[in-house]
Formats: structure tokens, C-alpha cells, sequence
């Protein structure tokens, strides 16, 4: 990489750090006003709109410039699987039924969905770093092709128990959802979760159309043809 390519990596890398910045900025302050809070029985939709709208700006950006695209494509796949780590923090929705404040119809699905990807993710983290190879796999598309699909389910299912008002009883609904601080898990958590797993799989299905992989492996890079990879 020489001087110019080094200084547009960087750069790309601050105008990333900062969007993100400022997304979790209006976030909170939209939170904190209870602009996502809506009436029992009525479409949440402020929560779709804060799900949905990264997703596609993030879709957008990596179809039309350049320097986001090569930033995307160039992401660490273990750092990247890191992060879903987090999801194990799902469990908190179970506690939070447990106690009362979440309803079942919501809590379990999205509890347990999000463990069973947080838990994995260290496995994934340990296959891709002893295996590169591994990130061009049908194992490694399924993990975050599943990861989608509970994000997509747990927002389904918020919806579906506020605008029904599903749950244990009047008082005991996804309402909590839309405040401070749960209301951070749909409106931030979850369209960064969806958006690093897309980043995956798209680059991902760039290495196996190439036909090998790199992976930095201290101290050096090292590469791997997709033949000497175990169908997964």
C-alpha cells in the first residue's frame, strides 16, 4: 500500500468512526426524547424506520463509492466475528421477562436467537484464524445467513406483540422496547449487527469467486487455496 492509498484507508476509516459516532449521538438523543415511543396497538413505526434506514444507507454507500466499498471488503472477518460476541448479552431479554417487562412471544425468540449466535462466535473466530479458508465455506454463510434471520425474527416479533399487544398481560408488552435504554438494541444494535454480517458475506463471496484466502496471521500474511478447505 503506498502513501496515497494508506492516507484514502485512513481517512475513509475516520468518516466510518464518525458516522457511527453521530448515528449513536442522534440515537440517543431521539431516544431520550421518546421519539420511538408509540401507543399500544399502533405500528412502531419510528423503530422499523431506525432499523431499516442504516441498512439501506450502508447498501447504498457500498454500491456507489468506491473508497466504502474497498473499506467493507477489507474488514477483519475474525475482529468482524468478535463483535457478534456480543449477543450474548440476549440473555438480558430473558431476564427481562423473568421479571416481568418483556412477553415471551418476543423475549425467547430474540434471547435465545442472539445466545446461540454469541456463543458461536468465538468458534467462528478460532476457524478463521486457524483456517482462512474457512470464511469461503457454506458453514461460515450459514452462521451469518442465521444471524439475519434472528435479527429479522426479533424485530418481527416486537412488532407483531406491540401492534396485537401480545403478551402476559396489558402492562407486560414490547412497550419497553421503544424507550431508553432497550430502544438502543433495535435502533443501533441491531442494524450494526445486520450490516457486519452483510459486510461478511459479501466479502466472503468475494474470496471464493478469487479461489483462495488471506488471513493475517502473526506475524505475517498468510494465504490459502480454497482446495485444501474441508467442504463445510
Amino acid at each position: 500500500m503506498n502513501d496515497a492509498e494508506h492516507a484514502a484507508d485512513k481517512r475513509i476509516k475516520i468518516i466510518v468512526g464518525v458516522v457511527l459516532l453521530l448515528w449513536l449521538v442522534l440515537t440517543l438523543i431521539f431516544g431520550l426524547n421518546e421519539a420511538y415511543v408509540r401507543q399500544p396497538g399502533a405500528l412502531p413505526l419510528p423503530i422499523l424506520v431506525g432499523v431499516l434506514t442504516p441498512v439501506i444507507v450502508f447498501l447504498v454507500a457500498f454500491w456507489t463509492a468506491g473508497p466504502f466499498r474497498d473499506f467493507v471488503m477489507s474488514m477483519d472477518l475474525p475482529a468482524v466475528a468478535v463483535i457478534q460476541a456480543w449477543r450474548f448479552g440476549g440473555l438480558g431479554f430473558i431476564a427481562l421477562y423473568v421479571y416481568g417487562v418483556l412477553p415471551g412471544l418476543f423475549a425467547w425468540p430474540a434471547g435465545l436467537g442472539d445466545m446461540a449466535i454469541g456463543i458461536t462466535a468465538p468458534l467462528v473466530v478460532l476457524a478463521l484464524r486457524r483456517r482462512p479458508a474457512f470464511a469461503a465455506g457454506r458453514l461460515y454463510a450459514a452462521w451469518n445467513l442465521l444471524g439475519i434471520l434472528d435479527l429479522l425474527v426479533a424485530v418481527s416479533l416486537g412488532g407483531l406483540s406491540s401492534v396485537l399487544g401480545i403478551g402476559i398481560s396489558d402492562a407486560i408488552t414490547t412497550f419497553p422496547m421503544a424507550q431508553m435504554p432497550l430502544v438502543l438494541v433495535p435502533a443501533f444494535l441491531v442494524p450494526l449487527f445486520v450490516m457486519l454480517h452483510i459486510s461478511s458475506l459479501l466479502q466472503a463471496r468475494q474470496l471464493k469467486a478469487a479461489g483462495k484466502v488471506c488471513g493475517w496471521t502473526e506475524p505475517a500474511l498468510r494465504c490459502e487455496s480454497l482446495g485444501s478447505m474441508h467442504k463445510a
